[in-house]
């Protein structure tokens, strides 16, 4: 558990200590910290996700890590609103998938060999908070439609990743706190909702609010059920895990009410759709976000968490709904014991942490409070490039074929209008078809945003059954998946009946894993792709997923829809996204009857009436008891348990990085960047896919020829994201995405200029003639650079390529704390300026003196070789950042730490 400091002792005590008493008079073992007893009216007028950060400090105030002016800090909070207030925090713990939880293993395993060498003993390096792994991440959809697909795509997976989940088994063993969920398990976040999640913890004679960080910006799903997370990148959750406590400035809380009843047709889906794109409008990056009001009380846990989970999508930090009766009732349903139930609800009450959103008095104050209108939502879907960009069905038509012809963008394709209509014939499996601009090539029902709601995957399935009975059938050569988040999706499918139906239409379960969500999609029928190609056509992919950025579901869908599941399949049996369902058929059947969507659709009570008897505890309890034993060749599996861990040189997965070689005890001076090149002139909405892509590794980029020179042949590959603990590969695939639209070629490719020859290269080419030239590197970059998934490796992989420094108009949270956590410098522009509006064009050399003195949002002069000057401000938000920026990164900071002793 993270309630201790690494350097705090024994003879600390409390200051809060008199706090301290039994939640049951009769057992005095086990207790907590009342806050009540505080005194302070100010706790009852703080949001509820505040309270959280509140206990944290109280409970483990060190006046050291923690101290009483946090405390201080914390519970002052609505008068602090227009200052930067700095805050530790410690969750209660930290979870992680596989693509991130590979390199933060690797990276544990490097600093024990780095503590070794400073003479210092490596078991320091161990986790002292639970932190919890589950591999979710591997798995692809290369079959599908067959009733033996799942089987065939989990062997594919252990076969790819053998060498990663042996290495992955050594940490299990080699850390301590460290559980391991094994393939085939389910989605992170759906297992961490319906298994990990205490809500409170009972630990070390303690109860206290659960609370985490995680690897994965879709973290903040927990939040739907009352337990405060966010994503973090991977080296800032290493750090927690080592007892580090996080820091971070006291947000803002935007208050969003709920009223109002949803319409029968209406989805989870729907709503958060809906919600992405207010929030979007209103402004909440780096904020919280904390629901209330009446309308709360109308939404499901499942629901609840779909929203939370989008909460990356609208840009702010965490998506709190606080625990009700609701929370209770769905920790019943999900099997968890009673007696843990009794102490939750009476632990929240005690600290004034239940909720009762009917209950006006129990409001607390907010710095903005937005509403919404439940009634308002109409069913919807976001893209084709951005989960932002909602558009309602009734305009899904319209909308694409105003964005075909319109200029290259997030809303535009730039086709000519005389090509609007063509279409390019091809054969698959002896039959004629045809596809035209819009056509679907994807339809994927997965994603822990919607496959973990029980409404929308019923849904899903009552709507197939209906579509079947009328004779509705989906094209073959669509690819279609559907990859639920637990067992337990599965089980009440076919408890319920719909699983045929869904099977009929194509929709087979082809794993448990994110896998369409996050580019894992797998291959298309080459006749597919061959027409794509030859018409240049903007294909389609519809997911019921949370993120549509170009080139991450697949290289040749260039219009990705998010819907939800039981959109999905009516997009499916129409073929594409060019369909008004309001006034035109879905289909035509063989009896030459036309059917419109409205005769399919099943409503809200048909879907409630079959949740209520199929979903039950006895399926949670089956599928979890045994989720640690279930995956047989998980358990066969073999890995060493020495504590340090023995590199293989011919590794091509797992390898010893470079980050702490000849590191020393002493510290190092800032220094100033010189004559520096820009490697890439980037444009605004710049993700972490584009910086470092997790999907398919193309056979003509850098890192297939490093592949290919260590004798792997195509097929051998895998993805980045399988990559991801071996360096050479991730520093080949920065910056690798076919979609990255560079203002020095003004195309969108993986490549650059390199100005001292003018060439075109590869950006790792490019890069490596820099490094080897001795030259240092930036990168320019417009509004919201990093948005996306929290990818460590869109921070390691520009550190490795020589980048010093990023000057952006804004930046992601999780993605600038990941910047300064490798010790690359996060510029930003003046408010008002922009590289167009001070004339940039890249091609300059720049000059950024750093001075010795440093201090939290410093604003510093930029020299241009062509005598031009201009200001930045460096976005290290806090004094520790800038410790973490001395010491060269948080990892060579914690190294320092642990072997000080």
């Amino acid at each position: 558990d993270c309630l201790r400091g690494r350097r705090m002792t024994a003879t600390v005590q409390n200051p809060f200590q008199h706090l301290v008493e039994a939640l049951d008079p009769s057992d005095q073992t086990r207790q907590f910290f009342n806050l009540s007893k505080l005194g302070d009216p100010r706790y009852d007028h703080l949001p509820f996700s505040i309270r959280i950060l509140l206990e944290s400090a109280v409970r483990n105030c060190d006046e050291f890590l923690v101290k009483r002016s946090d405390v201080e800090s914390i519970m002052n909070w609505k008068q602090t609103q227009t200052q930067t207030v700095e805050v530790p925090f410690r969750p209660a713990r930290v979870i992680l998938q596989d693509f991130t939880g590979v390199p933060a293993v690797v990276d544990f395993a490097a600093m024990r060999d780095a503590v070794t060498k400073l003479g210092a003993d490596p078991e320091k390096i161990n986790p002292v908070c639970p932190a919890d792994l589950v591999i979710d991440h591997s798995i692809q959809v290369d079959f599908n439609r067959k009733s033996d697909s799942l089987q065939k795509n989990q062997d594919l997976e252990f076969d790819r990743n053998k060498e990663r989940f042996q290495f992955l088994k050594w940490g299990s063993k080699a850390f301590k706190n460290m559980r391991i969920i094994p393939p085939g398990s389910g989605i992170v976040h759906q297992v961490n909702l319906e298994y990990l999640a205490r809500v409170v913890f009972d630990h070390d004679g303690f109860f206290y609010p659960d609370s985490l960080v995680g690897t994965d910006s879709h973290t903040t799903m927990i939040n739907g059920l009352g337990v405060l997370g966010w994503g973090v990148g991977g080296i800032e959750a290493e750090a927690v895990m080592l007892g580090q406590p996080i820091s971070m400035v006291l947000p803002e809380v935007v208050g969003y009410k709920l009223s109002g009843t949803p319409d029968k047709f209406i989805t989870s889906t729907d709503i958060v759709l809906t919600v992405t794109k207010h929030l979007r409008q209103v402004g909440v990056v780096g904020k919280f976000v904390e629901f209330f009001g009446p309308g709360v009380a109308q939404l499901s846990i499942a629901d609840r968490a779909t929203i939370a989970n989008m909460c990356p999508e609208y840009g702010a930090t965490a998506a709190f709904f606080p625990v009700d009766d609701v929370s209770v009732q769905y920790l019943e349903q999900t099997g968890r014991e009673p007696e843990k139930l009794t102490y939750i609800t009476k632990y929240l009450k005690a600290v004034g942490m239940f909720r009762d959103y009917n209950n006006v008095s129990q409001d607390p104050d907010f710095t903005q409070v937005v509403e919404l209108d439940l009634s308002s939502v109409v069913p919807c879907c976001s893209g084709p490039k951005r989960p932002q960009d909602r558009i309602a069905v009734s305009s899904m038509k319209s909308d694409f074929e105003t964005c075909l012809g319109a200029k290259q963008g997030f809303k535009g394709f730039q086709v000519a209008p005389d090509l609007h209509t063509a279409t390019v014939p091809f054969q698959f499996n002896g039959q004629q078809y045809s596809l035209s601009h819009g056509s679907v090539v994807i339809a994927a029902i997965t994603s822990c945003t919607n496959t973990s709601n029980p409404s929308v995957m019923l849904g899903a399935g009552l709507l197939a059954k209906k579509a079947i009975e009328c004779g509705l059938s989906v094209k073959p050569y669509i690819k279609t998946s559907l990859s639920p988040g637990s067992g337990v999706v599965t089980y009440y499918l076919k408890e319920s009946g719909v699983m045929d139906y869904l099977s009929q239409l194509g929709f087979e379960v082809v794993g448990y894993g994110c896998m369409t969500c996050i580019g894992n999609s797998g291959p298309l029928p080459e006749p597919v792709v061959e027409a794509i190609t030859q018409g240049d056509l903007v294909a389609a992919g519809v997911l019921s997923g949370n993120r549509n950025f170009e080139g991450r579901v697949h290289p040749n869908t260039r219009a990705n829809y998010l819907a939800s599941p039981p959109l999905v399949i009516a997009y499916a049996i129409a073929g594409t996204m060019r369909i008004d369902f309001e006034n035109e058929p879905i289909a035509t059947n063989a009896e030459g009857r036309q059917i419109f969507l409205r005769d399919i659709w099943p409503t809200r009570e048909e879907i409630q009436a079959v949740e209520r008897t199929f979903v039950i505890p006895s399926m949670f309890k089956e599928v979890y008891e045994k989720i640690e034993k279930v995956n047989e060749r998980w358990n066969s599996l073999v890995a060493p348990s020495d504590k340090l861990y023995t590199w293989d040189p011919q590794s091509t997965y797992i390898k010893s990085p470079p980050f702490f070689d000849g590191l020393t005890m002493e510290l190092q001076p800032p220094k100033s960047i010189n004559d520096a090149y820009v490697l890439l002139n980037l444009g605004d909405s710049v993700t972490t896919d584009h910086i470092s892509p997790a999907g398919n590794i193309a056979r003509n980029s850098s890192a297939a020829r490093y592949l290919t020179s260590r004798g792997l042949t195509p097929r051998d590959y895998n993805s980045y994201g399988s990559r991801r603990g071996n360096d050479a590969v991730m520093a080949r695939g920065t910056f690798a995405n076919i979609r990255l639209f560079n203002k020095f070629l003004n195309k969108q490719a993986p490549q650059t200029l390199h100005l001292p020859t003018g060439e075109t290269l590869d950006v790792f080419d490019a890069a490596e003639r820099y490094q080897q030239s001795g030259v240092p590197l930036l990168v320019l970059a417009g509004k919201e650079y990093g948005s996306g998934s929290s990818r460590d490796w869109a921070a390691k992989g520009p550190f490795l390529l020589g980048i010093k420094a990023v000057i952006a108009e804004s930046y992601e949270r999780i993605h600038r704390s990941n910047l300064v956590g490798m010790g690359v410098i996060p510029l930003e522009y003046l408010p008002g300026q922009t590289a167009d509006s001070l004339g940039l064009t890249g091609r300059e050399r720049y000059t950024i003196p750093i001075p010795e003195q440093l201090t939290p949002r410093m604003v510093v002069d930029v020299k241009l070789d062509t005598g031009k000057t201009f200001q930045v401000r460096m976005r290290f938000d806090t004094d520790v950042e800038l410790t973490y920026f001395h010491n060269g990164g948080i990892l060579n900071y914690m190294i320092r730490q642990m072997s000080e002793n």
